[in-house]
């Protein structure tokens, strides 16, 4: 018995060893890179204490909330994805928690989902705001609204020290610091409206900025989506209804990994190509300036990865450049341009892959978005 046990042993040690070497001899791709984890903070506006907006029995924290888990349990299927919540119960959470949540997660995007409500009963549609100064009345009113939660914290005066949320300019001078952000923040925006308008038929009120304090808090890409109107009977029905919510859900899921999709393409992990393979940078020109000290370039990619502005790291795009702004690295090809010369470069750039490149202008040593 013992005889045939130590057999046993030793034809399974045997095997485990056959096993062992055959593995060994598997060639391993050590150049691959895993693609970058997305994490996306989705936080349901109000809780708890504040309902936000109220009609009757249905509760603006409580369409939030529904409509935010919907969206994060479709988004936790996609590779790649990581979701964090702000809440997922009925509680009340500071504004500046929302934030912290978001800011100590280094948060790739952070979505904040409300409804909507006017004393005009007829108004419909949805809306989507990124971080600005409020441009009118009505988007002045939304901020008002979203931001009295402040007034239900505890020594609200000392944690949002110099912001009046009946005033949300009282920040304008933050607004600078956060800039960076505004370009993608406004192509998930206009994602979303598109989103609700081509697949719920919702009347697109459009991408607009105002001085919203959980956008201001949270230092990086953003948006508050409002939903539609419940103050409207038609969308106030549609809205706490499971059938409307998951509309909603899927609608704004799309628009997310829409944007995504995109940022794949144009922010990216990035390794170095071998120099010695690739020659001298021979792509690389410089061409004049143009009369009045205006001239232009095209922004490619933006990465949180350094990597070398080469032409041969860019599909052999010429006068590659660098820009550090925050933590991101963006990357531009050409270098003082004339308008023409700059729309036929994006075009090549667009060509060779890079589908969200566009143009800037540079004068004085300031650089904006054309």
């Amino acid at each position: 018995m013992i005889t045939l046990i130590k057999t046993n042993l030793n034809w399974f040690i045997a095997c485990l060893m056959i096993s062992s070497i055959a593995m060994a001899k598997v060639p391993v791709d050590s150049t691959k890179v895993a693609p970058p984890v997305f994490i996306i903070v989705l936080d349901a506006g109000h809780g708890g204490k504040d309902s936000g907006k109220a009609v009757g029995t249905t509760y603006e924290k409580d369409i939030a909330l529904s409509i935010v888990k919907k969206v994060g349990a479709q988004l936790s299927k996609q590779p790649n994805f990581k979701v964090i919540y702000t809440r997922t119960t009925d509680k009340f959470l500071e504004l500046r928690e929302r934030a912290r949540i978001a800011n100590d997660a280094k948060a790739d995007f952070f979505v904040s989902v409300h409804a909507n409500a006017a004393a005009n009963k007829s108004a419909k549609g949805n809306e989507t705001f990124v971080l600005g100064l409020h441009r009118n009345s009505d988007n002045l009113e939304v901020v008002k609204r979203e931001n009295a939660v402040i007034l239900l914290e505890e020594n609200y005066e000392e944690h949002y020290e110099g912001f009046n949320p009946n005033d949300p300019s009282s920040f304008a001078t933050s607004l600078l610091t956060q800039e960076e952000y505004l370009d993608e923040s406004i192509e998930m925006a206009a994602q979303v409206q598109t989103k609700f308008e081509d697949r719920l038929k919702r009347r697109n009120r459009g991408v607009k900025q105002a001085g919203f304090a959980v956008l201001r808090l949270s230092y990086m890409p953003s948006v508050l989506i409002e939903t539609g109107f419940i103050t409207n009977t038609e969308e106030r029905n549609f809205l706490k209804s499971t059938v409307g919510q998951q509309k909603v859900a899927n609608a704004i899921t799309k628009a997310i990994l829409q944007y995504q999709n995109s940022r794949d393409i144009n922010t990216f992990k990035v390794e170095q190509v071998d120099v010695e393979s690739q020659g001298n940078d021979t792509n690389s020109q410089s061409i004049p300036i143009v009369e009045d000290g205006t001239s232009y370039k095209i922004q490619i990619a933006a990465s949180k990865n350094k990597l070398a502005p080469k032409s041969y790291n860019f599909k052999k795009l010429p006068s590659i450049s660098r820009i550090k702004v925050g933590e991101v690295y963006k990357y531009y090809t050409g270098d003082e341009l004339s308008l023409s010369q700059a729309q036929d470069l994006l075009h090549k750039a667009k060509a060779k892959g890079y589908k969200t490149a566009f143009i800037v202008k540079e004068k004085d040593g300031v650089i904006e978005r054309l």
